[in-house]
């Protein structure tokens, strides 16, 4: 499902297609769960665009591998 966040370090608007249910996105944002818990087949990428809309494009920019 196409999942919208704005990233707080950015503060553009993303949207990323995310394997994911609407109900899960719910029993996330009532804080009814760790999103480790809610997504566990989600990637660490994905989990982290839930929680703060940051991308890992985004990531890459700001912190660049050494």
């Amino acid at each position: 499902m196409q999942v919208i966040r704005r990233s707080i370090l950015s503060g553009k608007e993303n949207t990323l297609e995310i394997n994911c249910t609407q109900e899960q996105l719910d029993e996330y944002a009532k804080g009814k769960g760790l999103v480790q818990n809610i997504f566990p087949n989600l990637s660490d990428d994905d989990r982290e665009f839930i929680m703060t809309g940051i991308t890992k494009e985004e990531w890459d920019i700001e912190i660049p591998d050494e």
